[in-house]
């Protein structure tokens, strides 16, 4: 049994979508791009050296914290930089060094974040702080000290509680005008792809370079492992050794950009001894997003490996092309 009225309402309904589907003209609607919003190119480089940290508050009050920074520029697709870990210290010294490029120094801002590492489970965020990049005079090194915040609410009243101070040293250069590149693959050295790569693709090359500070709990025989769409690539094993070079190369040719893939790669460790309980074991990972290097043609960075304490990977990226 029809209920009142929804019969009717159904039919005029449907009779509207029929009468829409043959209405001519048809509207197509394009939606045009932002050009805020489009790939920029580098304008500079900004040197950031992160000097120590003090008076830092340790969160459930047992003992000290090990305390490490995270830096990274705002509108920015590439994973963060990070300082090694400081061992039970609430005030740490670091004087580690950093280069970040720099798209838009009118928008772009420096996030820092201290964090106090944790063998298990989620680090603990201890404070931060911003430094907008248009506060920067070009060329003129500023030293500043930053109260560490909770976040970056003004009203929030949890930011009047004393988290500690953070000290950097910074310095924005921007690109000469005649150094300015006109074409980024050629200012990056990037090499055209070889003939017969397809026109709408390109090679994915990748340059396993070095890695610093890793260690094992059983054996330190590094070897790295990159994954990708499936696929699986390894390098040599270097024997006992926490500063492994390996400077091996390995390439992907793709019928489309890897825009929207991810580059997972592993630093891991066997032992050739017989019996032993654990012949195999990961001494750190980090995920990498390709987006950035397919806008840029060429990354060269070194990446702090995820479950490991003080462990850095240095991974070189070039998305080649025929044209």
């Amino acid at each position: 049994m029809s209920i009142p009225g929804l019969y009717r309402f159904a039919q005029e309904l449907i009779k509207d979508q029929v009468a829409n589907m043959y209405l001519w003209p048809k509207t197509l609607e394009v939606p045009i791009m932002d050009p805020a919003k489009a790939a920029k190119r580098p304008v500079g480089i900004l040197n950031v050296k992160v000097v120590r940290a003090t008076k830092l508050k340790k969160k459930d009050l047992m003992g000290g914290a090990d305390p490490y920074v995270k830096l990274k520029l705002t509108e920015d697709k590439l994973p963060s930089k990070k300082t090694t870990v400081k061992r039970k210290n609430l005030n740490p010294e670091w004087n580690e060094e950093f280069n970040v490029v720099v798209k838009d120094p009118q928008s772009q801002a420096l996030e820092l974040n201290v964090f106090d590492w944790e063998q298990v489970g989620k680090h603990d965020k201890m404070g931060m702080n911003v430094i907008p990049l248009k506060d920067l005079t070009p060329e003129e090194t500023k030293v500043l000290t930053l109260d560490l915040l909770k976040n970056m609410d003004p009203n929030d009243a949890q930011n009047e509680k004393s988290r500690g101070q953070i000290v950097v040293e910074v310095i924005y250069k921007p690109f000469k005008e005649e150094d300015m590149p006109k074409d980024i693959e050629e200012s990056n050295g990037v090499e055209k792809a070889p003939d017969g790569t397809p026109s709408g693709g390109g090679l994915l090359v990748i340059i396993v370079h070095e890695a610093q500070d890793v260690e094992g709990k059983h054996h330190t025989n590094p070897y790295v492992r990159i994954t990708f769409r499936g696929e699986e690539r390894k390098t040599k094993h270097v024997k006992k050794n926490r500063d492994p070079r390996w400077d091996e190369e390995f390439q992907f040719t793709l019928e489309e950009p890897p825009t929207n893939d991810r580059l997972h790669v592993e630093v891991a460790s066997t032992s050739s001894r017989m019996g032993l309980l654990h012949p195999k074991e990961s001494l750190g990972y980090v995920e990498i997003n390709l987006a950035d290097v397919v806008s840029n043609k060429r990354i060269n960075e070194k990446y702090h490996l995820i479950d490991s304490k003080n462990g850095r990977i240095q991974i070189e990226l070039q998305w080649r092309t025929s044209t």
